[in-house]
């Protein structure tokens, strides 16, 4: 008889599952998986050491605290994993990932960053895109920055055919008071110091270092914003089928 296949075995362990499910709902850091789980901390440090080995976790080191750790769910090596393992039952049974905006719910999402002049607004470009505009969709940042960054509009435009030059920063503030289904915040800076909101959304994190960071290296720029659009564009995508299933 055939063994099972590894996402099945590593996922099977029930802390392994509880922080996967953990993790499905945003990025965390130790401390608030141990809350979360229940468990010791040196618990769960062994299993996320195993997650990680096993490719379905991965670690950044926070941007706005260099010393904390963000933990954040692979979720194409998990869709990939959780196909196989229900292709290797039988062939039936071999999950389809959604892609498109077919079915996209009429929900209301907030994303925010720092400046909200890279991440968020792409991460709104791309969410109104996927769904044809069928979600509600919004960006602010906690210290919005004069203009959106000019390599935002050229990633958006040149890989998606997104134009977004006329597009504005805006302050947290001039937003707050509208209400959102979800707010998710894509800056470790920003979801450290975002206020609680009216309306009570749900709240999920995606830490995403910030491709504008200077590191000195002449035409390094570009390609990071790359990295991080398509970093958004796949949380975007797999956020769809969350809008779909919460009412």
């Amino acid at each position: 008889m055939a063994s099972a296949p590894p996402f099945a075995r590593l996922a099977a362990h029930p802390v392994r599952w509880r922080l996967l499910a953990a993790l499905a709902g945003g990025d965390h850091r130790v401390r608030e998986l141990v809350a979360l789980t229940g468990e010791p901390q040196n618990l769960v440090s062994y299993h996320l050491r195993l997650l990680r080995d096993g490719g379905l976790v991965t670690a950044t080191r926070s941007s706005h605290d260099g010393r904390d750790t963000y933990y954040r769910l692979e979720l194409d090596r998990c869709a990939a994993g959780l196909a196989e393992t229900g292709a290797a039952l039988h062939p039936a049974l071999a999950p389809a990932v959604p892609t498109g905006a077919a079915g996209a719910p009429p929900a209301s999402v907030l994303f925010v960053c720092t400046g909200n002049s890279t991440r968020s607004p792409i991460a709104e470009a791309l969410l109104r895109h996927r769904t044809g505009g069928a979600v509600a969709v919004a960006s602010a940042g906690t210290r919005p920055k004069p203009r959106l960054h000019p390599d935002t509009v050229r990633v958006l435009g040149e890989r998606f055919g997104i134009d977004v030059a006329g597009r504005r920063p805006r302050h947290l503030d001039g937003v707050a008071h509208h209400r959102f289904d979800h707010v998710i915040t894509l800056c470790d800076r920003a979801r450290e110091v975002l206020p609680e909101l009216p309306h009570r959304p749900r709240r999920a994190h995606w830490s995403i270092p910030d491709p504008a960071a200077p590191d000195g290296v002449p035409g390094a720029g570009y390609p990071r914003f790359e990295r991080a659009a398509a970093e958004i564009d796949t949380r975007v995508r797999h956020l769809l089928p969350v809008l779909a299933a919460q009412p």
